[in-house]
């Protein structure tokens, strides 16, 4: 099912993202280049195009003259084609009987499953410092990717949000532009990434390696409401003799535990690192806490500690079932 309010990214949309992109140069976001951030302008500025507009054809018309002398505008500026209110309106109306029948107030199924007592599991599409009120700004993505936004882009309502489980891999990445301040340039990173197979998932960009980033874990920890860590990776750090942590940044010859707002800041960061004994031993595969190397174990723990959060998962390979459950973070 579809939310029927859902805003929807149209043709012009990747255009003008891609277009920005361009004009922006060496100072370029990053973006995947999908429309998605000018889709959301579109959402707040109250212009957009919602799901539910292709069933009424008279508010889908005036909407789209709306729509399109603000993008033609912003179109022309960048010297990009401009779109036609013609073609887009065919589209919209070729979509509606493919979509509409998908259309539902998802807020209501989602209450009727609480109250039935069935589980409902919200899964982020991004990482909290991606989020645009408390990520890398302006690196960041359009949207809040933090867990309260669970509730408030489902309707569920913030009381019904339970266990927060946080993802992380045993070591950083970052695809794309912003800072990165564990960032390796050396062959160690480029072997995390070629061990790690470390390509995004939308752009086949190669994603950017490097220590663990324990500072700015712990501040994803506090800012996400994340009660328990989702370790994974591991298994890619197999075999390397020292393994690195940053718990702190120098900036300006300060020291802070967390990464500033400001942009300035951020480019300034150097990581303060404690060093620890890799291992020999493979993890890969490993399903019990028992399989791994005293080395692994102590780095999980460290980690732990440095978060302030549990490891409850821990990933040993690619394959789904090589996990070790620590403790069962959907139990109770």
């Amino acid at each position: 099912r579809i939310a029927e309010n859902v805003p929807l990214i149209l043709p012009l949309h990747p255009a003008i993202d891609k277009a920005r992109e361009a004009a922006r140069g060496a100072s370029a976001i990053g973006t995947t280049g999908r429309g998605i951030g000018p889709a959301y302008e579109d959402k707040v500025a109250r212009r957009a195009i919602r799901l539910c507009d292709l069933a009424e054809p008279e508010t889908l018309s005036r909407k789209l003259d709306e729509l399109l002398l603000h993008h033609n505008t912003l179109l022309r500026g960048l010297g990009a084609p401009e779109f036609t209110k013609d073609e887009l309106m065919a589209q919209l109306i070729d979509w509606a009987p493919k979509l509409l029948p998908f259309a539902e107030a998802v807020w209501e199924r989602l209450e009727a499953a609480r109250h039935a007592g069935e589980r409902v599991l919200f899964e982020g599409a991004q990482a909290v410092m991606l989020d645009v009120d408390h990520g890398t700004y302006p690196f960041v993505t359009s949207s809040n990717t933090v867990a309260g936004n669970a509730a408030a882009g489902s309707g569920i309502g913030p009381d019904a949000v339970g266990m927060v489980l946080g993802i992380a891999k045993a070591y950083t990445t970052r695809v794309g532009s912003g800072p990165f301040p564990t960032e390796l340039h050396d062959e160690v990173g480029k072997g995390l990434g070629d061990r790690g197979h470390e390509f995004g998932t939308v752009t086949g960009r190669r994603r950017r390696c490097g220590w663990f980033d324990a500072c700015m874990v712990r501040q994803a920890v506090k800012i996400g409401g994340i009660q328990g860590i989702a370790l994974t990776k591991l298994d890619v750090l197999d075999g390397m003799p020292e393994l690195k942590i940053c718990t702190g940044y120098r900036i300006n010859g300060q020291e802070y535990r967390r990464l500033p707002a400001a942009m300035g800041a951020q480019a300034a960061a150097e990581p303060i690192y404690e060093t620890l004994e890799g291992w020999s031993g493979s993890t890969r595969g490993a399903r019990s806490y028992a399989e791994l190397p005293a080395a692994a174990v102590k780095y999980i723990r460290r980690i732990e500690e440095l978060v302030e959060a549990p490891v409850v998962l821990l990933s040993t390979s690619p394959e789904r079932d090589d996990t070790i459950t620590l403790r069962d973070p959907f139990a109770g």
